[in-house]
């Protein structure tokens, strides 16, 4: 009998069972809709988070200032002013090769206004080296150059968010905006960045450092009362880098081997990974458990095909009777069970893709289809059509048509 008969005759038996066909396909349909929507899910949440370490620029350290300790009580980071303007310019200096580039980065919450709008935000006072070290360009207008950076100008660059809230869908760029009460021109709007590890990074102002100093800072003018941020030739360099600062600093600021740093130093790229190995292990675990799944749905496949194998013993006899051969009938069994798996793994397919759309929609990533993942879950289903419905052919194939009601 040919191929194209049994299949046929495969179809024609299914279609007589409509609904217990498509219950037995049901446990296959999920199983891979599952691991394609987990696998899926997982991919999209790493870049997620390699795009989140990413906005803070590539290759970059964090530099602050340690914490204070008063009678074993030790404050946050930060409430011990320890690093200076002078270590800013030794670490510019070009003695640490690994270093590309360095940026103070100063900033306050404030209120912001425009001729219309009011709003609060985050003001940072840089140099032009920050926008490099950010990797952050306009994308109106423009960032500052190294003679702006360095001046006491009241010029100011907005992130996107700022610019929607205070002026809307208009241009604002030669615009006028108050800081603190502070007229400040406009020059630029940066490119969107989107959520970062600490809010929405579009929600910021950049002013020069010099014009931040004299208009927004209060306090000492000896120390960096924020972050210095240290960019790297490259990414395989940091804990040679880190160390580099560690002693420069250290011999800098005199401790000895019993003192602790009164800095600390940051790699975003470190939590960028351990958030992407935790994310991957989660996604693994969930893929294995909807593997599970596609196994249990293999096992209905087995058992509805040994019922279908006892209700029709009566059909299988007279088709052997009349000619037919037991590897005839065992075909077409298997070819019941490929069927099975077959559609059902079309339909997990689909489903898996709709349910990993729906969840990086939801969660805010980007939609990765699994090719290679969804390959091996097909080729898996049409391996459980044929291993759990090798059982029942084998068996229809051994009956004894004298002996079939």
């Amino acid at each position: 009998m040919s191929l194209f008969t049994t299949l046929k005759l495969a179809l024609r038996a299914l279609w007589r069972n409509k609904v217990r066909s498509t219950l037995t396909m049901l446990g296959i349909v999920f199983g891979i809709g599952a691991v394609i929507a987990m696998v899926s899910g997982g991919q999209g949440a790493q870049q997620a988070v390699r795009e989140v370490f990413q906005s803070l620029g590539t290759n970059v350290l964090i530099l602050t200032n340690g914490s204070q300790r008063s009678f074993g009580a030790a404050g946050g980071a930060g409430s011990r002013l320890s690093l200076t303007w002078d270590d800013l310019a030794a670490l510019q200096s070009g003695e640490i090769t690994s270093i590309r580039s360095v940026a103070p980065m100063l900033q306050t919450r404030t209120q912001v206004a425009s001729e219309d709008a009011n709003w609060n935000s985050t003001v940072i006072g840089t140099t032009a080296v920050w926008f490099g070290v950010r990797t952050w360009d306009a994308a109106q207008g423009t960032v500052f150059d190294e003679d702006t950076g360095a001046s006491s100008a009241k010029v100011t660059v907005i992130g996107k968010t700022v610019a929607t809230q205070l002026f809307g869908e208009t241009n604002p760029v030669g615009q006028t905006i108050r800081i603190s009460g502070q007229p400040y021109e406009i020059i630029g709007v940066l490119t969107s960045k989107g959520q970062g590890p600490m809010g929405d990074n579009d929600d910021v102002l950049v002013v020069p450092i010099k014009t931040y100093q004299q208009k927004l800072d209060k306090g000492l003018a000896k120390y960096v009362k924020g972050q210095i941020l240290v960019s790297m030739t490259a990414d395989d360099v940091a804990e040679r880098t880190m160390s580099q600062i560690t002693a420069l600093l250290r011999d800098r600021h005199k401790l000895d081997g019993a003192d602790e740093d009164d800095f600390r130093i940051r790699n975003p790229a470190e939590f960028a990974q351990a958030q992407q190995d935790s994310t991957q292990r989660i996604a693994t675990l969930l893929a294995i458990v909807a593997a599970v799944s596609l196994f249990v749905g293999g096992i209905g496949v087995m058992n509805i095909m040994l019922v279908s194998v006892t209700e029709r013993t009566r059909e299988i006899g007279i088709r052997m009777a009349v000619g037919a051969k037991p590897i005839d009938v065992m075909t077409q069994f298997l070819v019941e069970s490929l069927a099975l798996a077959a559609v059902g793994g079309v339909l997990g397919l689909a489903l898996g893709a709709g349910a990993a759309k729906y969840m990086a929609s939801y969660f805010g990533w980007k939609f990765f289809f699994p090719a290679t993942t969804a390959a091996i879950a097909f080729a898996v289903a049409g391996g459980v059509g044929v291993v759990f419905g090798l059982y029942p052919a084998i068996r229809a194939s051994r009956l004894d048509p004298i002996t079939a009601p």
